[in-house]
């Protein structure tokens, strides 16, 4: 129900203003209680889009420093579907999304990492898993929380000693529905069908419903509230990409990869010109399936007026389900023919291919994969809220959560089966526009890819897992005093333990030469799929010369092929024997507790400076945090050459390590608000704000990757003694309210951060692995051969020498290996920005509008000329996710109708410093906007029927490297529609 105009005393908006922000401002709220038993305020009807930009408003009004939120347009119905979606609303508010759906969040340039989440003003526990590696995130997945039971999001982006640290960037506090402020009978249900036309297996219809049901007896003591959402997506992605990364090359050394000289490039780089090639190109086409499950439990009792109870249980499920079909070359560093752009040769120039030929020769990828993965998340809680006194309230919260992810079955949490032909000569790849356009040449008498030549090759099946334990115990405090500048007191302390596992695996079969004959797979299990048209609107991709088909096939059509070789050979290939499986035995196993502690005192102040209203916040927080930090370290013998490019360290044992670290942080606050006058607020905020480190940058041992190459390994050493990233925040601020909903702001902020974290490298022969390559055996097989090629040089030493092919000690040289550390900067780095919104609702005509835009720049760039190579060459110690953002948002609503149709811009950004390959280099995301359209129709007061459109320009996503011609990926992201009904009772 919409209402009339009415005139806005400032009575009624303070009321409006204490009801919309009561969390946000309790010392408001408590004064004010008198005013509102008198009655002394006007009532305010509304709902919808207004009523929700309205709230939102009002508190970032009455908030001591700067926050801005995003409140329920009614119980169960929130702006979006996906909560990260409706956050990249927010000024200053980024997000990274994950096949096509919003995912995590950067606030102000700072990434996810740097953001603490919490529910209901508790820490959340956040489990990630990774690709090919144990994952050592903290940042909260927001696609695992369904929508509907959330009643407001809160981004608090300066600091109160009140507040939990952990972000330097924001702290996002996620506020449930509660049954007693929703007095009486509510319930609501929503049904909703998904249409995603990028799906190519899957239903291009899959289903969401969702309710609420809320109501209290006993005259408003008692209350229930159950929410539950079921939610079933089908969908696909084809990509592009670039997974193993470029080699950088500097100027016309003759190193891996290096062009030659003979004019076969056009643009042949100068001395003192920095280039890339390329290690490989993949076509990627996935299917996945999600399904989400979330439900909710609140009980809540209030004896009388000063004891409130409330016992919740919280749980979310998000299973995914991907195949992913491939088509994939592999680049050994042999440059045919091609052109590069001009470069300069003088310091700062970069140059990109435009066309790169290799002559690497002979497998050409068909890479399968199937995986199932979990992220399951629980909470319980229990919080009692006492008005001791008139002046005086108490809390204390308790809650227990856990957060677990991982394979959902033991063919791992990713994995592929490489099918492969044996029939490719050379490559060439078109990268001058969006899109690298493949083009393969085939032997003589090949005509593309034939089933009829196809056998597999490697194999590969990782289990990545986490799950993090958080067990908190929060006492909180208020004191009001009844005259004086200082209004209130708050006061609390906080115990917590964090507990984080995280693990990682592979099993890999390094028979990439090719296992079996063709005859062994029947031609049946490879289905030609058209590939041109699964990128049909990227552009650059209606190249020509692109190849026209790739071949699709079912993994367990292939692992039983493989497992029919095996049985026959009588051969062990898994853990699982002759059946491929991923190994439950976890290789790295890291494993962290972090005990915190904190109190805080807070003094906030009421007091008139020129004759105008003045509101402070002082306060100071102390935490200190003890690290006891557990990791698997293995025990390595030698190197094993397996492939034409792979090397293995030979494992003999495993111990645990242990290490332990700690660190304590005063960290004071200030916040300054003054009201110019009516509606016309400036404000100003100081203070220090902390960022934990990452769990692999604090694993309490080295670990050395098993896997190699001809020039060396990998390996990651841990420092449990990390300091965490410290940020001193400076933010001014002002605002202006102008009209009921209205209002515009523009504010700076400044962020210098200490201790900045970032990876360092270093080569040491550890373990003394002696390794086959460059030993006497390798030395007489080129010779014998008269060439270095690798595979027929492992070829040789097999016939020669026995299988395995593996180093000597005494006699063969010992592998280099490159050991990865997390080290802090002993320099500053400063980021600042400005921030500008306005949000205006036209009177009575039902037109609003929002437009926000934040910019960020900082001393914290990434140098691409910069290649990171040679004696001395210091690590770049940069900030990722820094960019500027923009939102545009125009809605309409009025009697019936409600439209809303959204513009989210996001520049370029820094999003990695290591490959693929584990080199350093750069990845950058490019420049990318999205178009969400929103309808819905009141039937009546209980009937809604609604149509949801996201990107529905169909925007696909790109990132590059060093150079924007040098490709790390592009992502065909289509459409995607909700069409649906809501019940209210």
């Amino acid at each position: 129900m919409h209402m009339t105009t009415f005139k806005k005393t400032r009575l009624a908006s303070s009321m409006s203003l204490v009801l919309g922000a009561l969390i946000t401002s309790p010392v408001q709220a408590q004064e004010n209680d008198n005013e509102i038993e008198a009655g002394n305020f006007e009532v305010i009807e509304v709902s919808g889009i207004r009523e929700s930009l309205t709230k939102a408003m009002l508190t970032k009004k009455a908030a001591s420093g700067v926050v801005d939120a995003i409140s329920a347009e009614d119980i169960g119905k929130f702006p979006d579907t996906n909560l990260a979606e409706s956050l990249q609303r927010i000024t200053g508010v980024s997000i990274d999304r994950s096949q096509g759906e919003g995912s995590r969040i950067t606030v102000r340039g700072f990434g996810p990492d740097y953001n603490l989440v919490t529910l209901n003003g508790r820490q959340m526990p956040a489990a990630n898993i990774a690709a090919t590696s144990a994952s050592s995130s903290r940042s909260y997945d927001f696609a695992n929380l369904a929508s509907e039971g959330v009643s407001a999001v809160e981004v608090y982006k300066t600091s109160l000693a009140s507040q939990p640290t952990g972000g330097i960037g924001s702290t996002v506090n996620l506020v449930t529905a509660k049954p007693l402020a929703n007095p009486g009978r509510k319930a609501t249900i929503t049904a909703k069908g998904m249409m995603d036309g990028s799906t190519e297996t899957g239903s291009s219809i899959t289903p969401l419903v969702s309710g609420i049901y809320s109501e209290t007896f006993n005259d408003d003591k008692f209350g229930i509230q159950i929410i539950g959402s079921y939610q079933e997506r089908d969908g696909g992605q084809a990509s592009a990409e670039t997974g193993n990364g470029w080699y950088t090359i500097k100027g016309d050394g003759g190193d891996w990869g290096s062009l030659p000289r003979d004019g076969s490039f056009t643009n042949i780089p100068g001395p003192n010109d920095v280039y890339s090639t390329p290690r490989n190109l993949a076509y990627n086409f996935d299917e996945f399936s999600r399904t989400r499950t979330n439900g909710q439990l609140t009980l809540q009792y209030a004896p009388n007026d000063r004891i409130t109870t409330s016992l919740d249980y919280t749980y979310s499920e998000l299973e995914v389900q991907t195949q992913r079909q491939q088509l994939s070359t592999w680049f050994n560093g042999l440059p045919a023919y091609g052109e590069y752009t001009p470069g300069t040769n003088s310091e700062g120039s970069v140059m990109g291919p435009v066309i790169y030929a290799d002559s690497t020769c002979c497998d050409i990828g068909l890479g399968t994969s199937d995986t199932s993965t979990y992220n399951e998340n629980k909470s319980l809680g229990f919080n009692v809220e006492w008005v001791a006194t008139d002046n005086l309230t108490l809390e204390l919260d308790v809650h227990s959560s856990t957060a677990e992810a991982g394979p959902s079955n033991d063919l791992g949490s990713d994995n592929v089966v490489s099918a492969v032909s044996f029939d490719r000569v050379l490559t060439e790849v078109d990268y001058s526009q969006d899109f690298p356009v493949m083009d393969i040449t085939y032997a003589d008498g090949v005509n593309g890819l034939d089933p009829a030549r196809m056998s597999t090759s490697g194999t590969s099946f990782r289990n990545s897992y986490m799950k993090s334990e958080i067990d908190q115990v929060q006492f909180r405090g208020n004191y009001f005093f009844d005259e004086g500048t200082i209004t209130s007191i708050d006061f609390g302390i906080t115990a917590m333990e964090a507990k984080n596992r995280s693990a990682y695996s592979v099993a890999q079969r390094d028979t990439w030469g090719g296992y079996g004959t063709a005859d062994d797979y029947p031609d049946d299990i490879f289905m030609q799929e058209d590939l041109p048209s699964r990128f049909d609107d990227v552009l650059g991709s209606n190249g020509a010369d692109l190849e026209p088909f790739y071949y699709a096939s079912n993994m367990q059509d292939l692992i039983g092929a493989i497992s029919a070789i095996a049985a026959a050979n009588g051969e062990t290939i898994s853990p699982c024997g002759t059946r491929l499986c991923m190994d439950p035995n976890y290789q790295v196993d890291r494993r962290v507790t972090e005990t915190q502690i904190a109190a805080y005192l807070q003094a906030n102040m009421e007091f008139e400076l020129a004759g105008k209203p003045v509101w402070v916040s002082a306060g100071l927080r102390y935490e200190d945090t003890d690290v006891e930090s557990t990791a698997l370290v293995p025990q390595f013998t030698t190197i094993q050459w397996s492939g034409a490019n792979e090397f293995n360290a030979v494992i003999d044992g495993e111990t645990f390590t242990t290490l332990d670290g700690g660190y304590d942080h005063f960290l004071p606050s200030l916040d300054f608000k003054m009201e110019m006058s009516e509606d016309w607020y400036v404000r100003a905020s100081y203070s220090e704000t902390i960022t934990r480190p990452g769990y692999g940058d604090i694993q309490g041992g080295l670990t050395v990757n098993q896997l190699a190459r001809f020039n060396g390994g990998t390996g990651n050493a841990g420092n449990p003694n990390l300091l965490p990233f410290e940020s001193t925040n400076i933010d001014f601020s002002t605002e202006y309210y102008y009209g009921e909903g209205s209002y515009v702001s523009i504010g700076y902020f400044d962020k210098t951060v200490d201790n900045f974290i970032g990876s360092d490298t270093f080569v040491d022969t550890i373990f003394d692995l002696p390794t086959p390559f460059g030993g006497p055996r390798y030395d007489e097989a080129v010779a014998a051969l008269g060439t270095d090629d690798a595979g027929a040089v492992l070829e040789y030493l097999r016939a020669n020498f026995g299988d395995p092919v593996q180093g000597i000690p005494g006699e063969d040289p010992l592998l280099p290996i490159t050991v990865t550390q997390a080290v802090n900067s002993d320099t500053s780095r400063s980021v600042d920005g400005f921030e500008m919104a306005v949000q205006h609702i036209f009177g009575e005509t039902g037109f609003g509008v929002i437009v926000n835009y934040t910019t960020v720049d900082g001393d914290v760039t990434y140098d691409n000329y910069n290649t990171n190579k040679g004696e001395g060459v210091q690590n770049q110690f940069v900030l990722l996710g820094l960019s500027d953002t923009a939102n545009a948002v125009l809605f309409y609503e009025k009697d019936e109708w409600e439209v809303r149709v959204a513009w989210n811009w996001r520049d370029k950004f820094l999003s990695g410093t290591i490959d693929g390959n584990g080199e350093r280099n750069p990845t950058y995301v490019e420049a990318y906007d999205q178009i969400d359209v929103n309808v819905r129709y009141n039937v009546n007061e209980n009937l809604e029927l609604f149509v949801e459109g996201i990107n529905v320009t169909g925007e696909y996503q790109r990132a590059h490297g060093r150079h924007p011609n040098m490709l790390m990926g592009i992502y065909d992201v289509e459409p995607r529609y909700n069409v649906g009904v809501r019940y209210s009772f």
